[in-house]
């Protein structure tokens, strides 16, 4: 083979998997993008990386990223990832570094699902909705919830509130375990990254949200 078509060969290679990279940087900045769960603070609805036990791995997740969502904002009882900084300002280039291309190509050790920013977290309460505690249950706008995905009632109440417009009151499953709007307030939605839609790994725990 003569050097010239060597060459045109080894760059038609180069090309195709720039292309390839690129593609894929798109799809997990703007479509969808898998996340691994750690921490406790779903179960037992999922199941989170342990610190502890180096061989208990977290559930991995496939989210739909939030320019598919359109600009609605998520249901009540959705799974959805968040950024928990609410005070800073979320652009483009957040989901730039969240991609896990992005990690891999920056030679990361952990990946973007790691960042202790990234929260999976469930809906309780949309813009309007008015929460309190009673008892140790949850009640919206008068309604005791029938919430059958939690672990057990909260021991910690917090006052009786109303959501504010363009946010989410966000509460994880593991209700005594959890950070959440309980502790950094309700989230704006342009925090909301994604919707949790299914649970991919384990294989045998396999499941459609």
């Amino acid at each position: 083979m003569k050097p010239i078509n060597v060459v045109r060969e080894v760059f038609s290679w180069v090309k195709a998997i720039i292309i390839a990279v690129v593609i894929s940087i798109v799809v997990t900045m703007f479509l969808v993008q898998p996340y691994s769960v750690s921490g406790s603070s779903m179960e037992p609805t999922l199941t989170g990386q342990s610190q502890d036990d180096p061989n208990q791995v977290g559930d991995r997740v496939i989210v739909i990223k939030k320019a598919l969502l359109l600009g609605n904002g998520p249901d009540h009882g959705d799974m959805v990832i968040i950024d928990s900084r609410i005070d800073e300002k979320r652009s483009w280039l957040d989901d730039l570094r969240d991609s896990p291309i992005i990690s891999v190509l920056a030679n990361k050790d952990k990946g973007s699902n790691d960042q202790t920013n990234i929260w999976i977290k469930r809906v309780i309460g949309e813009p309007g909705d008015i929460l309190e505690i009673r008892d140790g249950y949850l009640y919206r706008n008068n309604e005791k919830l029938e919430e059958s995905y939690i672990k057990e009632k909260m021991n910690y109440p917090f006052e009786r509130m109303v959501v504010p417009e363009g946010t989410v009151f966000v509460m994880g499953d593991n209700r005594n375990f959890s950070s959440d709007s309980r502790e950094i307030g309700p989230v704006p939605l342009d925090h909301i990254v994604g919707e949790v839609v299914m649970r991919m790994y384990p294989f045998k725990k396999f499941e459609l949200f």
